[in-house]
């Protein structure tokens, strides 16, 4: 009995790797033929470096062992961009003391703007930006009291996040309230919270060049 289930076990695992390499593969052609008919360069494989270049946005620090993967690179409305799938790792120990290594794996789009800016992120509100604010970590108020109830904004500089957000960027935000937003230096980036399907990466690439487009032209022309 004990070795049948142990059969059991061993077949479910290679059931579950063989599908998870036949959705590794459809992902991967469907972003292939995504990134042809918007004539961006695509990259499946494994990419430490980027994951490197862009580890000051907050949301690519987290864990360690991280990369990013099935890269999409290259100009889009006048724009420089680059879509990627990204993984990084947690661990924790279960009760019998064994150490357990999480996976965790979302979507970042990044655009490059001509001018560079101190770091602003604008989240929408949760548990954990209300203990941060809690412990002392600056959200930064709005005249909009709906905005600033359902979204959580820092920046060590307050006129440029007033800047950024202004009332057509409120409202936008408001109605795009899935966003979770990071600007800092050259780079305007969006993520998510897993990874998604390649149907929604033209949508979301659109959205992140609306956000761009909404960032007032005064604010390059000063930098």
């Amino acid at each position: 009995m004990q070795a049948l289930f142990i059969v059991g076990v061993v077949a479910l695992i290679i059931v579950a790797a063989v599908f998870g390499h036949l959705a590794a593969k459809k992902r991967r052609e469907a972003m292939m033929a995504l990134a042809a008919r918007l004539g961006l360069r695509f990259e499946p494989d494994k990419n430490r470096d980027l994951a490197n270049r862009y580890a000051f946005l907050d949301k690519l620090r987290a864990g360690s062992n991280r990369y990013a993967f099935n890269t999409l690179t290259g100009t889009v409305q006048g724009h420089n961009v680059v879509i990627f799938d990204f993984h990084y790792e947690t661990h924790s120990t279960d009760s019998k003391g064994r150490r357990q290594t999480h996976h965790h794996y979302f979507s970042c789009f990044i655009l490059h703007m001509p001018a560079s800016f101190p770091e602003l992120v604008i989240a929408k509100e949760g548990l954990l930006s209300k203990i941060a604010q809690a412990v002392g970590y600056d959200d930064i108020d709005f005249e909009s009291h709906e905005f600033s109830r359902r979204f959580c904004v820092r920046s060590p500089n307050k006129k440029f996040a007033y800047d950024v957000c202004h009332a057509r960027m409120m409202e936008y935000l408001l109605a795009n309230d899935d966003l979770t937003i990071e600007i800092e230096g050259d780079v305007l980036a969006i993520t998510f919270s897993s990874r998604l399907d390649p149907e929604r990466i033209e949508p979301n690439l659109n959205r992140l060049i609306a956000l761009r487009a909404l960032i007032p032209e005064y604010l390059f022309s000063r930098s």
